[in-house]
């Protein structure tokens, strides 16, 4: 099967994400405006993919009246990003839900099986009520993303959506087949991998770029 054959798959094709994932496979694009435009991203990402979240009426005194006004319903969102690349996107999900719980899952690539290893994992309390977006600029092999759904899924967490930035096809599809119960959105699919397994054209190392590491 390819990925096209899902059904929990995203391709987001909003025009202002187009335009700052292309600054950002630039490769004289600074540190500084690297960490900027991933938080823009993921801020734009945020508002498609938690359109679906539950609203309740409360009553609100404005200046001139009281009504009943929509908020947020059920228990608050869990922000889980996959160590160290996923903390670029935090920020820009808090600045749409500034009261959001931000776990931590810490994976390593093995460098020649390439197959995730774990070393962290601390996630907010009462995960199973939560809604849990795992957050990852890059979804290359796959193997990092669907293993950290995996410890999530181990410890409760049972409504979950994964976002990236840009995503190779054959990691998109071990993802959604590993996992078809989570919706997954996507800022670019990119053309494929390499032998080294990076993402090509891609942006380079996510996290390099965003921390100033390399």
């Amino acid at each position: 099967m390819k990925y096209k054959d899902y059904q929990n798959i995203e391709i987001m094709e909003h025009p202002l994400i187009k335009h700052k994932i292309t600054m950002l496979r630039n490769k004289e694009t600074k540190t500084a405006e690297f960490r900027s435009l991933v938080e823009e991203i993921a801020m734009l990402e945020a508002f498609l993919a938690l359109q679906d979240l539950p609203l309740r009426d409360v009553e609100t005194e404005t200046p001139i009246e009281t009504c009943m006004s929509p908020v947020i319903d059920g228990k608050k969102l869990a922000i889980v990003p996959i160590l160290r690349a996923g903390l670029g996107m935090v920020n820009g999900i808090h600045a749409m839900v500034p009261t959001a719980k931000v776990g931590h899952i810490g994976l390593y690539r093995d460098p020649e099986t390439h197959e995730p290893r774990e070393y962290y994992c601390k996630l907010p309390e009462n995960i199973n009520d939560r809604l849990v977006v795992v957050l990852d600029p890059m979804l290359a092999t796959g193997g990092s993303a669907a293993a950290a759904v995996d410890f999530i899924k181990e410890r409760g967490g049972k409504h979950i959506k994964f976002m990236c930035i840009i995503a190779a096809p054959e990691g998109l599809e071990r993802l959604a087949k590993a996992h078809p119960d989570i919706e997954i959105y996507v800022g670019n699919l990119d053309r494929c991998l390499n032998e080294q397994a990076y993402i090509c054209p891609g942006l380079g190392d996510a996290g390099d770029r965003i921390f100033g590491t390399k």
